[in-house]
């Protein structure tokens, strides 16, 4: 396998006592950077991507990140493997509260907010951004006017069984039709 590719980072402390004031940020990767997160994100490109926005101290230890994420991604489409381009535009809020139990259990229910995470000692926006984009990319991406055909498989002599024929009302439609 080949080298795992290297995120560029953007660190900001978070835990220093002196560190109360609000955080203001604008991340424009280049190019280089923005194919480590595109490798990272297992997809063929990014065309431009930004993360700005805002971290604001709530209370005396917690974070609040609130962004606009903005970029223009290149993935295969599922079906012909051609690229797809998508513009996507995200908010992203995150908080990163001081007093989070982390779960114990080995299954564990997703939480109500899921935007609540702990607080860590110091936060890399890169993988901020990385994680929100990877979110919000298309899951099933496909070239315009590209449809997923059926495959229709049975044996000689039977009828295929059809996404119509598996409806248990379908033969009921016609008979409901009103008579000319």
């Amino acid at each position: 396998m080949g080298d795992t590719p290297r995120l560029p980072r953007h660190v900001i402390r978070l835990s220093d006592p002196g560190q109360r004031q609000a955080i203001s940020f604008a991340l424009a990767p280049e190019a280089g950077d923005r194919a480590a997160i595109a490798e990272h994100l297992g997809i063929p490109g990014i065309r431009k991507l930004r993360f700005e926005g805002r971290l604001s101290p709530e209370g005396r230890q917690d974070w609040r990140l609130e962004a606009q994420l903005g970029a223009t991604v290149v993935q295969d489409c599922v079906v012909t493997l051609e690229p797809v381009t998508t513009r996507i535009e995200e908010e992203v809020v995150r908080r990163y509260l001081s007093d989070v139990t982390p779960p114990e259990a080995v299954e564990v229910e997703m939480p109500e907010d899921d935007t609540v995470e702990e607080l860590p000692q110091s936060l890399d926006l890169v993988e901020v951004l990385s994680e929100a984009l990877a979110l919000a990319l298309p899951p099933y991406p496909r070239a315009p006017g590209v449809e997923l055909g059926e495959m229709v498989v049975t044996e000689p002599g039977t009828a295929p069984l059809t996404e119509e024929r598996t409806r248990p009302f379908a033969a009921l439609k016609d008979a409901l039709k009103p008579k000319e």
